[in-house]
């Protein structure tokens, strides 16, 4: 099979399968238990902790382990809406915390807001879309603003991804950021997409940082990360499934969803050692790759020769999202319209390549995707969108060989429901 589908898991690489099967063999001990035993599967933990603190360029204790990167986004969104309404200076009732998001985020977030809204724990608003699937700064700081003047003790929690697991589309964090620090808000980054993929700091967030917000207390004295709550997924960079992380900058209270004395008490249950300890692993290798920059390079290239070849075998298809630089190195997104993407996975899988839509399946129909139609998409072509994504091991003669047979499966596509039909 040509595996064209890394948006929604990466194979795990060698290193990381041994890993992990050297841990269920010597580390199986529960890291709570005060034996030496327990006690070396606890120092397994915090090695990958301290590995995962390199990758992301912040300090071990900022650092926790969760299942996975859904955990993460609901213990960062829900975590700070439960130390505002618990903070000691809450002394009487006021309005429910604004919680800013946008219509493309990954349902993780879009689906926990709409819950949140519905019990009443939180207002939500929603920044503008651009067409190519980028969030628009000045619709942000202007809701940002409209909060501060009509409810000026209101808390605002900013929940925006770096990068769209669909289009792959970047967004602008580090404005995001600045507008929440000038405005008093806290921001989290979902970052699934971008951790292990692409650098998480570079020489321009590394300036002094001196900032005091309304509704937290910061003791950092740089800024590293362009927010301040971060999550991510040890599977979408050749890691294990079942380990996520969040990062909280120092200072940011959190109120845990789960109870309990584990990951400093911000989040219980026994550790997935096992899956820890390979995520670990998983984040070394991807730190070595991604310093490694014509290795981006690289991947980008070949990223936008398949896509070339597929625009150009397939008549009347299109790209969603940025063409440019503002979008992944690995990911596409490509129009069919007036096909149905069930219709061409289904067929794409039998001639051999995996590759996905952004939507799901619902009563055995493929509704289009949020994600593109809050983007402007027409529901045509968003009916027919498949998202191609690549992986650092994806090779040029993979992509070469994939493009003829999806050329195949839309020509034969086409002649049973043409174009305008």
């Amino acid at each position: 099979m040509i595996y064209l589908d890394n948006n929604a898991t990466t194979r795990p690489t060698p290193a990381v399968v041994e890993a992990v099967t050297g841990a269920l063999n010597d580390h199986w001990h529960n890291p709570s238990s005060i034996h030496r035993p327990g006690q070396a599967a606890r120092a397994q933990v915090e090695l990958s902790r301290g590995k995962f603190a390199q990758l992301l360029g912040v300090r071990p204790r900022e650092l926790s382990f969760t299942s996975g990167g859904t955990e993460s986004i609901d213990l960062a969104i829900r975590g700070l809406i439960g130390a505002f309404l618990g903070s000691p200076q809450r002394s009487k009732p006021g309005p429910a915390p604004l919680l800013i998001t946008s219509a493309i985020e990954h349902s993780a977030v879009r689906d926990l807001a709409a819950e949140l809204e519905r019990r009443g724990e939180a207002t939500v608003a929603y920044v503008e879309v651009n067409l190519d699937g980028t969030v628009d700064p000045d619709s942000l700081a202007a809701l940002l603003q409209t909060n501060r003047a009509q409810a000026p003790a209101r808390a605002a929690i900013v929940s925006l991804q770096w990068a769209n697991n669909e289009t792959g589309a970047v967004q602008p964090i580090e404005a995001f950021h600045q507008i929440c620090r000038d405005q008093g808000a806290l921001l989290h980054c979902d970052a699934v997409q971008w951790i292990g993929k692409c650098p998480a700091h570079t020489p321009a967030l590394l300036m002094p940082l001196t900032v005091t917000h309304r509704h937290r207390e910061d003791h950092s004295p740089t800024a590293v990360l362009p927010c301040d709550l971060l999550t991510c997924s040890a599977h979408k960079f050749h890691g294990p499934k079942g380990v996520g992380l969040l990062w909280a900058r120092a200072g940011v209270r959190l109120r845990p969803t789960l109870l309990g004395t584990q990951e400093l008490g911000r989040r219980a249950g026994t550790e997935n050692v096992p899956g820890i300890i390979g995520a670990g692993v998983a984040a070394m290798e991807a730190a070595a790759w991604i310093a490694d920059a014509s290795a981006i390079s690289r991947q980008a290239a070949l990223r936008t020769r398949f896509e070339n070849a597929v625009l150009a075998a397939c008549p009347a298809s299109h790209i969603n999202g940025p063409t440019d630089e503002r979008r992944l190195w690995n990911t596409t997104n490509i129009a069919f319209p007036s096909l149905e993407a069930e219709a061409v996975l289904l067929g794409l899988s039998e001639a051999g390549v995996c590759a996905s839509a952004g939507a799901a399946c619902s009563s055995g129909s493929l509704d289009p995707s949020p994600v593109l139609l809050a983007m402007g998409v027409t529901t045509a072509s968003a009916h027919g969108s498949i998202r191609f994504s690549l992986s650092r091991s994806t090779t040029p003669e993979e992509v070469d060989a994939a493009v003829p047979i999806i050329a195949k499966v839309v020509a034969r596509l086409r002649r049973v429901m043409p174009v305008g039909s």
